[in-house]
């Protein structure tokens, strides 16, 4: 038995590779999901809000006016591809380096999701109600939210170049 543990040996700590670097990937990945959702539930709200102060008098509108908490689904999503992708690249011994880019890549999608969350929440709330009153500015809301959405993507897109360094 003990020449079987002789045999295993595990990898020591370098100055590139020390034993918490990980944890940076970890904080990256719990970054990403953590902050993105929240935007994505404030943004749900904050919509849900208007869309049920509109339909007490438009209630054949409901479904119509569903598409901001789509959008604001969507942002969670973003968060939750960064995540499962840092976890995915944790190692034991991990280069400092990479654990700060993971971190960056974490904080990237994680934050700007979360004001995407927000602009959408927001939007989407009064956008719903004037689009209930005149039907002209429904076309106008969903370029506004595209915009809104955009923010969030760039995040993403950010994170993963972050992500593949």
């Amino acid at each position: 038995m003990s020449g079987l543990r002789a045999h295993h040996i595990d990898p020591e700590a370098t100055i590139d590779q020390p034993q918490y670097a990980f944890f940076f990937c970890i904080m990256g990945a719990v970054s990403a999901i953590a902050f993105s959702t929240l935007g994505a539930a404030y943004g749900t709200a904050k919509s849900a809000i208007g869309i049920s102060s509109m339909a007490v008098k438009h209630p054949e509108l409901i479904m119509k006016s569903i598409i901001p908490v789509v959008m604001a689904g969507i942002i969670a999503i973003y968060g939750l591809v960064v995540s499962v992708l840092l976890i995915g690249s944790l190692i034991k011994m991990y280069p400092t380096y990479k654990g700060f880019l993971n971190l960056g890549a974490g904080l990237a999608v994680g934050l700007s999701g979360m004001a995407a969350g927000f602009a959408i929440g927001v939007v989407g709330d009064a956008g719903v109600r004037a689009a209930a009153q005149q039907p002209k500015l429904f076309v106008g809301l969903i370029l506004i939210l595209i915009f809104a959405e955009v923010l969030g993507l760039y995040g993403l897109i950010v994170a993963i170049y972050l992500f593949t360094k």
